[in-house]
């Protein structure tokens, strides 16, 4: 029976892994600068923003779990914002 070392030593991070984390960094500032701009927007404009949000975060890490986080991220995105300009300020009533 053969058995195969283990490594040891540190590997340097790969360009793909530096790429996405510098894509992810850029994107969450941008989504805080976005969501910083609701103030001007009416209940269903700020809905359809948070919405696209929540779903482009959901959507990205299912993505990531199954191959595509960016196909999963435009999907979920594209999904929360519609969901979220389609319903009426009664469907989200709160007291």
């Amino acid at each position: 029976m053969s058995m195969t070392p283990i490594r040891t030593e540190k590997t340097e991070p790969t360009r793909g892994t530096a790429v996405r984390r510098t894509l992810a960094g850029t994107m969450a500032a941008l989504a805080l600068v976005a969501l910083s701009a609701c103030s001007s927007m009416n209940k269903q404009e700020q809905r359809a923003l948070s919405g696209g949000a929540m779903g482009a975060a959901a959507g990205g890490a299912i993505g990531l779990m199954t191959g595509s986080w960016v196909t999963g991220a435009v999907i979920g995105g594209a999904g929360g914002a519609a969901a979220g300009a389609l319903t009426d300020d009664d469907d989200v009533k709160v007291d």
